[in-house]
């Protein structure tokens, strides 16, 4: 993307929402074409590239859902914002199937739209590469227990070698913060750190975003662009959730492991680059190994050093270090300082907390917006921590399990929200990928 801004198209039959927000957005410095109608929209795609198309669903010649559809096969790479005053979850998962990055409702929300275009600027562009090598304090690995000063006397052990390294651990157990002390206390720490989860992006986009393509290597493909290796050059590349790569993919990734090459989709000409591979997984991967889904050559390339990080239950001494830790990061936020009262601490301190170190995080975000005055009490913290008569509410039939009840306060957040997942992920204290994943695991979609 340019630094001057994002190439936009606006797509509305409404004459009235094009000049808005062609007005307001070229205001931001973007550079913002129109379209009256879909098939409009398809047409201006075609003559030319477009960082970002924002678009409504109901429109006539062609509607929303149905153009997103020929955009994406025009221009993978662009990102597609949609617009709709029907909002529901059934049109909104069906748009973001077909590859939209989000949606907002009408009437317009002019600062959502904004916030949704800065986010997709930070979601979908890999570079400056610098600043995803900054090592932020906040990042930094909070904890005393004995298991995790081991974990990060390892990888501050074996920073200084280029050797490859595994991080097991359950999700949200701090992987990626496992991989930048690794870099961080390198030689290349002040080369570029890119972080890849190769479970986040489309299979058959994986492989142009880890290695890039030429111009014309696919439809859509309308430029030559490097990929994450080549941007990742001198310093460390991160690959998140590496035992979800297609066997096609692995074997890619095993030729550059073992020489440091690789080709562009659509390339012919071999490209060295010298990078230092950390790469993780929550994957059994011998188990993987075994069953025939993970290369076996791949994994011994991979397992030169191992780090695994142990779940959150197994070092509970850590949580009351990572409450204040949080509480801080909230007030240097601009939230009010906040303590928590004794019997919240013992309710987060009896937690098992499934989600790790992330699901932590998240319920202290959440009691930090909820909490009205200095102290955090048990009503603050998510249902499943509290027992029904702290809450205030009728408790749970018996035998509903944490699941279900989880599965049904997302429903019941959605169906506040009008199924808008941005809205719905605030309200619940959770990030939108992580509300994106709960809705995948307990089928919500369907």
């Amino acid at each position: 993307m340019e630094s001057g801004g994002l190439r936009i198209l606006i797509v509305d039959d409404q004459s009235s929402v094009r000049e808005l927000l062609k007005a307001v957005l070229e205001s931001d410095g973007h550079t913002v074409e129109t379209a009256a109608d879909g098939a409009k929209g398809v047409d201006a795609l075609e003559a030319g590239f477009h960082d970002l198309v924002v678009m409504d669903i109901r429109m006539p010649q062609l509607d929303g859902v149905s153009a997103l559809e020929r955009m994406k096969a025009i221009s993978p790479d662009t990102g597609v914002l949609m617009m709709t005053a029907y909002a529901s979850v059934e049109t909104a998962v069906r748009a973001m199937k077909l590859g939209a990055f989000d949606y907002v409702t009408k009437p317009i929300d002019i600062e959502e739209v904004r916030s949704v275009i800065a986010r997709f600027v930070d979601e979908s562009s890999p570079e400056p590469v610098e600043e995803e090598a900054h090592y932020e304090p906040s990042s930094e690995i909070v904890g005393a227990s004995v298991v995790i000063r081991d974990v990060v006397e390892m990888a501050r052990r074996v920073a200084d070698s280029d050797a490859t390294v595994l991080v097991l651990g359950e999700s949200g157990t701090g992987k990626e913060l496992v991989a930048h002390e690794v870099h961080r206390a390198s030689p290349r720490e002040r080369k570029p750190f890119v972080a890849v989860n190769c479970s986040a992006i489309p299979e058959g986009l994986l492989e142009s975003e880890l290695f890039g393509h030429e111009k014309g290597a696919f439809t859509g493909a309308g430029r030559q662009k490097r990929g994450r290796f080549e941007l990742a050059a001198s310093g460390t590349i991160f690959l998140d959730e590496i035992g979800d790569m297609s066997p096609q993919l692995q074997a890619k990734l095993l030729r550059f492991l073992q020489d440091r090459t690789f080709n562009r989709v659509g390339g012919s000409v071999e490209i060295t680059v010298d990078v230092r591979v950390v790469a993780a997984t929550n994957r059994d991967l011998e188990a993987a190994v075994a069953d025939g889904s993970f290369r076996e050559d791949l994994f011994f390339r991979l397992n030169v050093v191992t780090i695994e990080i142990p779940p959150l239950r197994e070092r509970k001494e850590d949580i009351p270090l990572l409450v204040d830790h949080f509480l801080k990061l909230r007030a240097e936020r601009g939230s009010k300082p906040k303590k928590m009262s004794p019997k919240t601490m013992h309710l987060v301190m009896n937690h098992d907390w499934p989600g790790n170190v992330r699901e932590l995080e998240n319920a202290i975000h959440r009691a930090v917006v909820l909490s009205r005055g200095e102290t955090i009490f048990p009503e603050h913290l998510p249902a499943k921590l509290r027992p029904a008569e702290a809450s205030g509410e009728a408790g749970e039939p018996t035998g509903t399990t944490i699941r279900e009840m989880e599965r049904d306060i997302i429903i019941k957040t959605l169906g506040q929200t009008g199924g808008n997942r941005t809205h719905a992920a605030k309200i619940l204290g959770i990030s939108r990928r992580t509300l994106q994943n709960k809705i995948k695991e307990y089928k919500i979609e369907s």
